[in-house]
């Protein structure tokens, strides 16, 4: 057996980067950002009224005072005149300041009658003007490589750039291997069960921002296996669930090494999921996975995820762990690493961390309730309740 951290490494050594193609803004959340984006122009590209209310000069700005107004300017109408001494222009909310004007009153402090405004007895300091640029200038960056948020794609569309280089889609095909699995839906013999992993793994691949193909089941069969992992053809990774022990029926790995499979490692130090191999077959990586239900989604979070992201251009390596403080005393840990399940809450200090009693690797209902993985290190001595630990996030709301 080798470490995670040897199997990590060997598997970001498989996951090469995929190149890049051009996709309009519209299409482009979420995807991996491969080229900077530049800015074409000031935002905003003139002072504009940050208020709905009149332009007029500072030194007109006196408490009672009365002005006449010479025209308005809503948002996207310029006024081309020039406010002079005595004058105020009615404006609105993102309209251009026009010249001889350096402040905005907003309208509540403004009583009109007609073309005269009479100031208000107290105004505010604030200008109520955003300057020319205030928010980026031309040539102002969104750097690469980063997941393109929300945000990003909006600030692109005001940089008023409408097409983004970004990262390739991995494709991902998924088999799942057993006579004992029905897919959700069929009726399964009193024998068999529904098979989950593979579903679980589609959403997790797919909310990476990589394609996901799920394969028909492969069977216990030589034949079986052959043809499915053939289906496989033009995938960026093969992901096989099961199969991959050392069980009279696990073939994955023989079969794979008779069609080419390379292989990088089997084995790794690890709970759950010991049976884990990996290596290149033909122009894909390929990932061995358990065929426990969690087992294979840990093994996702701990090694799919890193690869899909190097695959993609991100900054590879292991995923970030988080500090917080343990929720109840455990015993010592043995010579894998262990990953529990935990309930993750907020703390005075630091997030409190409780594992779950039970941390069978069948048991999807306890994978589906946990928020984070406590990370426990080979040989990790007794800890007690309120000691620091090391956790992985599971969800968004902890990442």
């Amino acid at each position: 057996m080798i470490s995670v951290e040897e199997a990590l490494a060997a598997c970001l050594a498989l996951a090469r980067p995929l190149g890049t193609e051009t996709v309009r803004l519209a299409e482009a959340g979420g995807r991996v950002l491969a080229t900077s984006v530049v800015a074409r122009r000031d935002q905003p590209p003139f002072a504009a009224s940050a208020m709905d209310g009149y332009a007029l000069a500072v030194a007109d700005r006196v408490p009672g005072a009365t002005l006449r107004v010479v025209g308005d300017a809503p948002a996207g109408r310029a006024w081309a005149g020039r406010i002079g001494p005595g004058e105020a222009l009615r404006i609105f909310t993102g309209a251009p300041v026009p010249e001889g004007a350096d402040c905005v009153v907003i309208q509540e402090d403004v009583t009109r009658d007609g073309d005269r405004i009479v100031l208000g007895g107290t105004l505010e300091e604030s200008t109520n003007i955003r300057p020319a640029g205030a928010d980026f200038r031309i040539g102002a960056q969104i750097e690469a490589p980063r997941r393109m948020s929300p945000a990003d794609v909006a600030l692109s569309a005001a940089m008023n750039v409408p097409e983004l280089e970004v990262s390739r889609r991995p494709e991902v095909a998924l088999i799942a291997t057993g006579d004992e699995l029905v897919s959700p839906g069929e009726d399964p013999r009193p024998d068999q069960i529904v098979a989950s992993n593979s579903y679980g793994l589609k959403a997790m691949i797919e909310a990476e921002g990589a394609r996901a193909r799920l394969l028909p089941i492969a069977r216990d069969s030589r034949e079986s296996l052959e043809q499915v992992l053939r289906l496989a053809e033009g995938a960026d990774l093969i992901v096989t669930i099961g199969g991959a022990s050392v069980g009279d029926h696990d073939l994955v790995g023989e079969v794979a090494e008779g069609m080419g499979l390379e292989r990088a490692f089997y084995k790794v130090a690890m709970r759950p999921g010991k049976p884990l191999m990996a290596g290149r077959i033909g122009d894909a990586a390929l990932l061995g996975l358990p065929g426990n239900p969690v087992s294979a989604m840990v093994c996702g979070h701990i090694f799919l995820i890193p690869m899909l992201r190097a695959m993609m251009g991100l900054p590879t390596g292991e995923r970030r762990r988080f500090p917080a403080r343990l929720g109840r005393d455990l015993p010592e840990n043995g010579p894998r690493a262990h990953y529990l399940r935990a309930d993750l809450m907020p703390g005075n200090d630091y997030p409190e961390i409780t594992p779950y009693g039970s941390q069978d690797s069948s048991l999807l209902t306890v994978l589906s309730q946990a928020n984070a993985l406590l990370v426990r290190p080979p040989h990790d001595g007794p800890r007690r309740a309120g000691d620091m630990v090391e956790y992985l996030p599971l969800t968004p709301l902890f990442a």
